[in-house]
């Protein structure tokens, strides 16, 4: 690193770090700290993209496209197809009138329900900073020679200072800027990148495997991968617990709409840059044996020191905000979760403050256990699989929970505990079963097992069909079998889900409606009594249309240019 770098990157890191502290003062009480309403279009729409995009995402995509090919933009393009549901969850999401999504787990069931996914979630938030902090660790260790230990340390501090003090605002804050330096991290290197290759004409010459530019290859990221991390992904982005701040801090549900749908679309046209500097790499470096983690990271040295001095310390400033503004977010969910839905229940009537103290300090912990994650995981690729899996679990209770009446309790828990033992047991099979059953006929034909290295695993997709199937399986016998919810309950909780959030519409305590809202009558699409889909409104339809407009014009353009 030369001067120029040095100082860029202080310069960043002080400046982000005054502006987190500096936006503390907006926080008087837990709800500024875990769920503030004041933030219009574009606060939402940078605080759903820095939330959302960080630097391991970058390295694994372009990491899997080093290995695989074009192929390897699924690995987060994977929520593609669910973007256009985000027009439509978001406001529903808002008129929850949430704190945490653990709030809405005790308002349609019930508070033991509600701490199943505290648990659950904090155990995804911490595993998710884990991922963002060994990736962008792998980055900095190639491009600069720190030691990615050192590098996590230095991110962990900073991002803590600020986020512990001024909670979800500062990350908000914050998020505008970092969002921005985000786009940057994203683009800076390609243009470099490809002209040193010959652009993509100079690719299509160098590398000689045609299935290198193929978006759906032979092999492991296949039509069926791509339709099956979609599915999961759409089950599983509702009980992301950050999902709730993404769609609910801001003032409106248009505020929600349009940041969470429009913030996400803004990161998958980063995907392609990130996926494009991947299949430059496999022509630059010829090939050779590189740790595919570190391939980002060996790029930026390269190319960025020769073009201008102090881009390569722009770079890492970048870098070091996409992963600060989602693990701050991150940290605050999981404090809210902490909070809200075990600690309260428990010590009811303390004071206010008392109980943002105890956020600050969960806050720490969950952050800790984010960093063990980091030293703990093999490398990125790996982290991120687990993250998809284990980021599921509870998707199917909520969703069986808003669209079918009868689903329990017991059924709740009886759909996660069911969807978790099946991970399990499909994640850990002995390596003797796993090669008895490749060996089978069905075996083969379905690719039901699959070597990845040298490890026999049973096939990432199938094991998605398996754990969500029985889940869904477990959930609604299980609720057959048990003693439905008080309809006095069920009432409050799609009154909810039916009316629409009032402009200046006061915060009152989690899930609850206003003195005296009007709440529109009940109009399904589907007639059984049991099913609660709701007609969609005009501007659900229409936005639902646009956002599906828009991924197809995206995977048009991203085909044009790699073909």
């Amino acid at each position: 690193m030369q001067t120029a770098d040095i100082v860029c990157l202080v310069l960043y890191l002080v400046v982000i770090t005054g502006v987190g502290v500096w936006a503390a003062r907006l926080v008087r009480n837990t709800g500024d700290f875990f769920m503030p309403r004041r933030f219009g279009k574009i606060m939402m729409l940078t605080h759903a993209f820095g939330t959302g995009t960080h630097s391991d995402q970058a390295v694994s995509v372009a990491a899997k496209t080093f290995s695989n090919g074009l192929s390897g933009i699924w690995y987060q393009w994977l929520w593609l197809f669910a973007t256009p549901f985000y027009w439509v969850i978001a406001p529903l999401m808002r008129r929850f009138r949430a704190i945490t999504t653990g709030d809405v787990f005790a308002a349609r069931y019930d508070r033991s329900v509600a701490g199943l996914f505290a648990v659950m979630g904090m155990a995804v938030l911490s595993l998710n900073i884990g991922v963002m902090l060994l990736g962008s660790g792998a980055v900095i260790e190639a491009g600069t020679g720190i030691p990615a230990a050192l590098a996590i340390t230095i991110m962990t501090v900073l991002f803590v200072a600020y986020g512990v003090a001024g909670g979800l605002s500062a990350a908000i804050v914050t998020d505008f800027i970092q969002g921005i330096l985000t786009v940057v991290f994203s683009f800076l290197l390609l243009p470099f990148v490809l002209q040193a290759v010959g652009g993509m004409e100079g690719l299509h010459r160098t590398i000689t495997d045609r299935e290198m530019f193929s978006l759906v290859a032979p092999g492991e990221i296949g039509a069926f991968y791509i339709v099956m991390i979609a599915v999961n992904g759409l089950v599983g982005i509702v009980v992301q617990p950050h999902t709730m701040g993404n769609c609910a801090a801001g003032r409106t549900e248009m505020d929600g709409r349009v940041g969470f749908t429009c913030g996400n679309f803004v990161k998958r046209i980063c995907t392609m840059a990130w996926c494009l500097t991947g299949l430059a790499a496999v022509a630059y470096l010829g090939g050779g044996k590189v740790n595919p983690d570190q391939v980002y990271g060996i790029m930026a040295k390269d190319f960025l020191p020769q073009v201008l001095p102090g881009l390569l310390g722009v770079f890492l400033a970048a870098l070091l905000a996409s992963v600060m503004s989602s693990c701050d977010s991150f940290m605050i969910a999981s404090a809210g979760l902490f909070t809200e839905n075990l600690y309260k229940p428990l010590a009811p009537g303390r004071p206010d403050r008392h109980y943002l103290r105890v956020g600050r300090l969960v806050s720490l912990a969950v952050v800790a256990g984010g960093v063990g994650a980091a030293f703990a995981l093999p490398d990125v690729r790996e982290g991120l699989r687990w993250f998809w899996r284990i980021s599921a679990m509870m998707g199917v209770a909520f969703w069986l929970g808003l669209f079918w009446r009868r689903t329990t309790v017991a059924g709740a828990w009886a759909a996660t505990l069911t969807a978790v033992a099946v991970l399990l047991v499909t994640a850990f099979l002995p390596q003797d079963v796993l090669a008895r059953l490749q060996d089978t006929a069905l075996g083969e034909r379905l690719w039901l097992v699959h070597e990845r290295g040298k490890v026999l695993e049973i096939y990432l997709p199938w094991q998605m069909v398996f754990y969500l199937s029985a889940g869904v399986l477990a959930g609604i016998v299980v609720s057959l079998l048990t003693r439905p919810v008080a309809e006095a309950q069920l009432e409050t909780f799609y009154a909810l889900a039916r009316t629409p959030v009032a402009p200046g519409e006061p915060a009152l305590q989690p899930c609850t409606l206003p003195a005296g809202a009007a709440v529109p009558p009940r109009r399904r699409l589907l007639p059984w009594r049991s099913l609660e889909v709701p007609v969609p409104t005009l501007t659900s339809v229409i936005g639902f249309a646009a956002a599906w407009l828009a991924v197809g014009a995206m995977i048009w353009v991203f085909y044009v240019i790699t073909q």
